[in-house]
């Protein structure tokens, strides 16, 4: 083979390994943490060991000048010449994978232990007719229940159901984890399910009743209403006795404008409300005593962005209690190197020592 053609084939073949190496480097390095990272240093010795082998081969033969490269690309080729370089080139890159190994590649396990002290909630849900206010929008009953899905949303660790209430009261979904079922049944709640008028002692109360035998450490209604009580046979502060003594905060919402609002005041055989402007009448004075009484607040809501900001509020105070313990391990990972490259060592030794030996 003539010298310029060998050169160009040791070009190649360091070429190849140096592409290699390089890209190995790159994958440990985004891979794996070093234990040692200061030996991937030492792979910069290859170069002047590659530039030595080259210098040595020129000097070993005379050079031979072609005037076009016709002559060089179309003469003849020797097979066993092509790999006469091919011994340094595993050689080189069996080197370069134990310099590598001496860095100690090293994996991380991580993994954390999460235990979660949720809290169990239930929003009794006022659903009577005067919900269909339209001073909220669309109604005041539809802001409630977009509100509260949006407050469901953003507590995936807690028990959540859901009591409605009219005249009387019933458990429209009981504390679950399933917030997709959960959210489907709020969708469900309208007006018009039960006898007329306003229970709020009973709403009250059979949402205590759905946390009596709850474990949680941390028990919570959200009682949410837009007139005085007028229906059941529970009162409400007799229900926030109750709820005193279970140990159950009750968080209360008023929920209308204050002076007058476009709401329900007579219903049609067809279903459809007759609506002109009355009077909102709130009873803020029970409402407030059955969260002072429970260890809760009182809030009013006389818009949807004031809604909004109270359930907001509601979900600052009551923070679901994370406990997380992190764990580490370090794994070596330098052994698939180490025996990569010394198998390409060995294999340059081999090659060079029997099949090559005669191109030497």
């Amino acid at each position: 083979m003539g010298r310029n053609k060998d050169i160009i084939v040791a070009l190649i073949w360091i070429g190849l390994a140096m592409a290699c190496i390089v890209g190995t480097l790159v994958q440990v390095v985004r891979r794996f943490d070093a234990a040692d990272p200061w030996v991937f240093w030492t792979l910069l010795l290859l170069l002047p060991i590659s530039a030595l082998y080259l210098v040595r081969n020129v000097r070993s033969g005379q050079m031979v000048r072609l005037s076009t490269l016709y002559a060089l690309v179309n003469a003849p080729t020797d097979l066993l010449a092509f790999f006469r370089h091919l011994p340094f080139a595993a050689g080189l890159l069996g080197t370069g994978l134990l310099l590598m190994a001496m860095a100690r590649p090293q994996s991380e396990d991580n993994w954390q232990d999460v235990q979660r002290e949720g809290i169990d909630i239930v929003i009794a849900l006022d659903i009577s007719a005067s919900m269909l206010a339209k001073d909220l929008r669309p109604d005041r009953l539809e802001a409630s229940k977009n509100v509260a899905m949006d407050f469901i949303d953003g507590r995936p660790n807690d028990r959540i159901g859901l009591v409605v209430y009219e005249g009387e009261a019933f458990t429209q979904c009981p504390i679950t984890t399933d917030h997709r079922v959960l959210k489907e049944l709020f969708l469900d709640a309208r007006s018009g399910l039960i006898d007329g008028g306003t229970a709020v002692g009973n709403g009250l109360a059979t949402a205590l009743n759905r946390l009596r035998e709850s474990e949680a450490k941390s028990k919570v209604v959200i009682l949410l209403t837009d007139g005085v009580n007028n229906a059941g046979t529970v009162q409400p502060n007799d229900a926030a006795q109750i709820a005193e003594q279970l140990g159950i905060r009750v968080y209360t919402i008023g929920v209308g404008t204050k002076g007058k609002a476009l709401s329900p005041v007579a219903r049609y055989p067809t279903g459809q409300y007759r609506y002109d402007y009355v009077d909102v009448e709130i009873d803020e004075a029970t409402m407030r005593n059955i969260a002072d009484r429970t260890g809760g607040k009182y809030f009013r809501a006389t818009d949807e962005r004031k809604l909004k900001e109270i359930y907001n509020e509601i979900d600052r105070l009551e923070k679901t209690r994370i406990k997380v313990t992190e764990h580490r391990s370090k794994n070596e990972e330098y052994f698939p190197f180490v025996l990569l490259g010394g198998g390409l060592l060995l294999f340059g030794f081999i090659m060079d020592r029997s099949i090559l030996r005669s191109m030497a």
